[in-house]
């Protein structure tokens, strides 16, 4: 049966290793590194919450602790804060363990990105629910889950984000062909190709990291052989979802995002994300441009 209705639970891969961002990240997770004055990874539980999500699941590893410690209380540090009569951050520092019920599974070995989603199966039961990738940062001013919510609200089935790239760029990203539907910028999805070799995606429409998925994959993920890179890769469960019966959780449909949106998966990407997020802040623009400008 198809599931449509609100998604009150979201999860949150984040049991990656942080190869890229050696040696920063041997005993810091990569999604805690900061991006201006708060980790990578807050920005994206902020991006859930404002959508009205109030159950986060972390699928984590290990080296992850300080991911966990970071949205809970800290009663020290509160109190030090305090004495110092710095009552703001000592506000800002206490709300993070109330921004949402947060809940950790551990997943043992990587095996991809679609193992850990099955990670989540027992805790989202059969409601459709979000996933958010550490590495997409989406500007609160230009929030995409509320319209994935709506385009599953109408359609049923799961609901991807996608993003026009050039083509130059399109072989490193899942890849979608689409058709129009009666709903501005809300399209079909007919076929999914992870990492298309050049010359052979479909579109420019990339997937980007959010998506809102019907609880039906979990069944498709248990029997999923690995695909690219000897892995268990969600897309290629939400491709066979594209023919599957609409009355069993099937069907796929993606909004098209014009939102702002920042990469942090690698090095280069990271720093221009935080040049960027730091030049639209009043605290910090004005300063910063001057001194790019001039150096």
């Amino acid at each position: 049966m198809s599931n449509r209705g609100s998604i009150h639970k979201a999860v949150i891969p984040v049991a990656g290793l942080g190869t890229r961002f050696l040696p920063a990240t041997k005993a810091t997770p990569k999604e805690m590194l900061p991006v201006v004055d708060k980790p990578a990874i807050q920005y994206v539980v902020e991006e859930a919450v404002a959508a009205g999500i109030h159950d986060v699941l972390f699928v984590t590893g290990r080296n992850k602790d300080s991911l966990e410690n970071h949205f809970d209380r800290s009663p020290n540090l509160e109190r030090t804060l305090a004495e110092r009569g710095d009552f703001e951050m000592q506000g800002k520092i206490a709300e993070l363990a109330d921004l949402a019920a947060m809940h950790y599974v551990r997943q043992g070995v990587p095996m991809g990105l679609g193992h850990a989603v099955s990670m989540a199966k027992e805790h989202v039961g059969s409601e459709p629910f979000a996933v958010l990738l550490g590495d997409d940062l989406v500007d609160a001013s230009t929030p995409v889950l509320p319209d994935m919510f709506a385009a599953q609200q109408k359609f049923g089935g799961s609901i991807l984000a996608l993003m026009e790239v050039p083509a130059d760029q399109i072989h490193l990203y899942g890849c979608a062909a689409v058709v129009e539907t009666d709903t501005p910028d809300v399209v079909r999805v007919t076929q999914l190709v992870e990492k298309p070799a050049a010359g052979t995606a479909p579109s420019n429409l990339a997937v980007i990291g959010r998506y809102v998925i019907d609880p039906a994959i979990f069944g498709l993920l248990e029997n999923l052989a690995p695909g690219r890179g000897g892995e268990i890769q969600l897309t290629d469960a939400l491709a066979a979802l594209i023919d599957t019966p609409a009355d069993s959780g099937g069907g796929v449909h993606a909004v098209i995002f014009r939102g702002k949106r920042y990469d942090t998966g690698d090095k280069l990407s990271y720093l221009k994300s935080v040049v960027s997020i730091a030049l639209d802040r009043d605290d910090l623009g004005p300063d910063l441009r001057a001194w790019l400008t001039s150096y």
